[in-house]
């Protein structure tokens, strides 16, 4: 087998992810890295200039005579669709190659109600957010949906739990309308890759825990999301508690910490004692007031699901566990109690340099991570280099060839 050079590697995609990530802004340091002559560097870089993935900057300091010609990732030259579905809540974007926010909407919707209603709401939305943008500058979609999704096809596997999911296959509905590459993952698995690349980048091990209406959590392991053989890794909800009274768990179980802990546990709880709670932001008001028995109530759910969590800490070894989710972000005692069951249960080892740390991002994380997800995909090396091809023979052709 021939050995592979470093300019047998650099194709346009390549070049493309050595300007993004800075590592060549000039055609000099590009053929100095990548090996490439000047003609195979000037071939490579006019591609990507032609299709509005790179722009040329003039206004670099001068060492003498004609300022270098600096090459510079074009964020500007498309744009992404994102949308992070909660139980209860969901986000819906539009971001620019970079991931920045452009124009974004929040807004109450009803998972439950169904793809048939939830998915036309979210391109509706998405044709509003587009304003005068051209949909030529469309490059990927990327959604986070609260169930577990079979990540290769897009499928949503979520048997008695939003039951009108199972078996979706995702990206085809979406490209009926917008044909581009389409990814779909679990809503807590996004949340993590958006707290991890855009909070902690720096570290490999991370894992997110939403506790919100339910309970969930992604993994970030060796730089990336784990998502299991079927999509069903971080379900830390259906894990069973001791002593949680026998309660039936949406999933067919008993117990589960997100039958017995969960903001919708709470709210169960909290009016089995009387207490008059309709929302989050009710048991938010008796946690200020200081009432005795909704204290009481939020500190059991924190100690149930640090139970939960030392087993996850034991396992997985995190170097930080972030807090996310509306219940997580209002409760203080809550927390609390979560940090004081993990490191008390957990093993030393495990906990020597453990960081239990809340949400920098916040609901922001979703948006954050669907972005990453789809922009990761459809400016891969691999991804760009296709499409040199789609072009070369249909001259309108995106990116990337549409995903799942």
């Amino acid at each position: 087998m021939p050995r592979r050079t470093a300019a047998t590697l650099a194709t346009s995609g390549e070049v493309l992810r050595l300007i993004r990530t800075g590592e060549a802004v000039t055609r000099a340091d590009l053929g100095r890295v990548t090996g490439l002559s000047r003609p195979a560097v000037q071939l490579r870089v006019g591609e990507l200039l032609e299709r509005g993935l790179v722009v040329e900057r003039t206004d670099a300091p001068s060492t003498g005579g004609r300022p270098p010609v600096r090459l510079e990732f074009n964020a500007a030259g498309g744009v992404v669709l994102v949308a992070a579905l909660g139980a209860s809540r969901t986000r819906v974007a539009v971001c620019d190659l970079a991931g920045k926010e452009l124009a974004g909407r929040e807004f109450s919707m009803d998972v439950e109600e169904g793809p048939d209603v939830a998915l036309p709401l979210l391109m509706d939305t998405w044709d509003e957010l587009l304003g005068d943008r051209p949909r030529s500058m469309i490059r990927g979609v990327g959604m986070g949906v609260p169930a577990t999704v079979e990540f290769a096809e897009g499928r949503t596997e979520s048997a008695r739990v939003m039951a009108s999911w199972t078996g979706v296959v995702i990206p085809p509905i979406i490209r009926e309308r917008f044909p581009v590459p389409v990814l779909v993952d679990n809503d807590v698995n996004v949340l993590a890759i958006g707290e991890h690349r855009g909070v902690y980048p720096d570290l490999g091990d991370l894992m997110f825990v939403k506790v919100s209406t339910r309970i969930g959590a992604g993994v970030i392991a060796g730089g990336d999301i784990l998502r299991g053989a079927l999509g069903a890794a971080g379900e830390i909800g259906h894990i069973p508690v001791l002593d949680g009274g026998g309660v039936l768990c949406r999933c067919g179980n008993t117990d589960c910490v997100d039958s017995v802990a969960s903001g919708t546990a709470l709210l169960r709880d909290l009016r089995a004692l009387g207490k008059d709670v309709k929302t989050i932001a009710d048991v938010t008001a008796l946690v200020r007031a200081g009432d005795a028995e909704t204290m009481a109530t939020v500190r059991e759910a924190g100690r149930r699901i640090g139970e939960v969590l030392a087993g996850a800490v034991n396992i997985i070894n995190p170097a930080v566990v972030v807090l996310g989710g509306d219940v997580a972000e209002a409760f203080g005692p809550l927390v609390s109690s979560i940090r004081e069951v993990v490191y008390r249960r957990s093993t030393a080892l495990a906990t020597r340099r453990l960081r239990i740390e809340p949400s920098r991002l916040g609901a922001g994380a979703g948006i954050t991570g669907c972005a990453v997800m789809v922009l990761d995909h459809v400016l891969s090396p691999e991804a760009v280099d296709e499409s040199m091809t789609l072009t070369s023979l249909r001259p309108d052709a995106l990116i990337a060839r549409p995903a799942g």
